[in-house]
């Protein structure tokens, strides 16, 4: 007799968990809407915040993005590795580590990267001003909480990870040249040639597309679920939590749609 009870509790679950989801992704899309409004009032614009973001956000993420870079190119060399010797096609290893870490696995894990660290610290930081209760003291005074802390915050990531993952795919090659070498016995001027003769300039583009958009995915949801806390220290932990998954599944469904666009 209890199976039936089980059944509708899980049909009820599911059915609160779609519902839930649903309403999640109106409510970003309100909030980004409200992003879009504060940046056409350009008097709303906070110019000192957003230089403070930047600096947060772009500055203190270099040594993880670099680190981070650095050996997804010498992965990137370590698994095409074994088919380069056994072909003996040594030309094509550097158009392969230059083609997954332009278009593929340099801009989603540097995003990744970015998200743990960027979007958590984002969410932790706005859900504690929930709780103390400094967001309804700027309504309090007059001041737009969008326009004086989420515009700056917005932009700031769509820039800085736009920056840093032009960055980060130098040093991918760049511990992907030293690998081959370190590892593969293979010369880096044969590394380098093979880059620069597969003309992955159009790879380099949709890498840098791809990250503006994963930017602005990541501040959408972080700054969605830090205003979203409740239940005080507890509430601002699962908003963090909620935040870092969510920007990881919003980062590979952008990923999704980019590369079907592109190609």
């Amino acid at each position: 007799m209890s199976k039936p009870v089980e059944t509708d509790s899980f049909l009820g679950n599911f059915g609160r968990t779609f519902i839930t989801a649903f309403q999640t992704v109106g409510a970003m899309t309100l909030l980004q809407l409200r992003i879009f409004r504060s940046l056409l009032a350009i008097k709303n614009f906070d110019y000192d915040e957003s230089v403070t973001q930047l600096f947060k956000i772009g500055v203190r993420s270099l040594p993880v993005v670099i680190a981070t870079a650095a050996f997804v190119g010498a992965l990137m060399v370590v698994a095409s590795g074994n088919f380069v010797r056994a072909t003996g096609a040594t030309t094509l290893i550097g158009w392969a580590a230059g083609t997954a870490v332009f278009s593929e696995v340099g801009p989603i894990l540097i995003g990744l990267m970015f998200s743990g660290r960027v979007g958590a610290n984002n969410t932790a930081e706005l859900g504690t001003m929930v709780v103390t209760n400094q967001i309804d003291a700027l309504r309090v005074l007059g001041i737009n909480p969008i326009g004086y802390l989420i515009v700056p915050r917005f932009m700031a990531m769509i820039v800085m990870l736009f920056f840093l993952t032009a960055i980060g795919d130098l040093f991918a090659l760049t511990g992907g040249a030293i690998t081959c070498r370190a590892v593969l016995g293979i010369d880096m001027r044969i590394y380098w040639q093979g880059i620069l003769d597969s003309n992955l300039l159009s790879e380099f583009i949709m890498g840098l597309v791809k990250a503006i958009f994963f930017g602005g995915a990541i501040a959408i949801v972080s700054c969605h679920w830090g205003l979203q806390v409740t239940g005080g220290a507890r509430g601002v932990g699962r908003a963090v939590n909620d935040s870092v998954v969510t920007s990881a599944i919003a980062i590979f469904m952008v990923n999704f749609f980019i590369t079907v666009l592109w190609t």
